[in-house]
């Protein structure tokens, strides 16, 4: 299976935290699983970290760094990805206005992975692609 990682859980997986739940564990250690992080993560890491370096410790180089010394797979940002934002299914009733969750759902959906994520505002999408842990 392929799983992108939303950036808090690549984040939480690399970090080994506690708040990683053992789902999102069980299926990033699973070796038949092929696990991705995206650009979009690595320009949201690099964007928290300099405005909020106490919160952010974590910079957006050592971020990819990390990422590729555990075996991830880069996922470029690509226009098919970008052009799909705004086909995303959200149901009514609803908005999400964090760009960097979109862009990354858009790129899992385009691509056919599975978006791997603890982001409860996912339950408001129609999307087969989230796989919310």
């Amino acid at each position: 299976m392929d799983l992108l990682l939303d950036t808090h859980i690549a984040l939480w997986a690399l970090n080994d935290d506690p708040k990683l739940p053992a789902k999102a564990f069980e299926l990033i250690n699973d070796l038949n699983n092929n696990i991705y992080f995206s650009v979009i993560s690595v320009m949201e890491i690099s964007i928290k970290h300099n405005k909020f370096p106490d919160i952010f410790e974590m910079s957006g180089e050592a971020f990819y760094s990390a990422c590729l010394e555990s075996g991830y797979y880069t996922l470029p940002l690509k226009p098919k990805h970008a052009r799909l934002i705004d086909g995303l299914v959200l149901k009514e009733g609803y908005s999400h206005n964090d760009p960097f969750d979109r862009a990354l759902l858009a790129q899992a959906k385009q691509e056919d992975f599975f978006f791997l994520t603890h982001d409860h505002m996912f339950e408001h999408y129609d999307e087969k692609c989230i796989l919310l842990v």
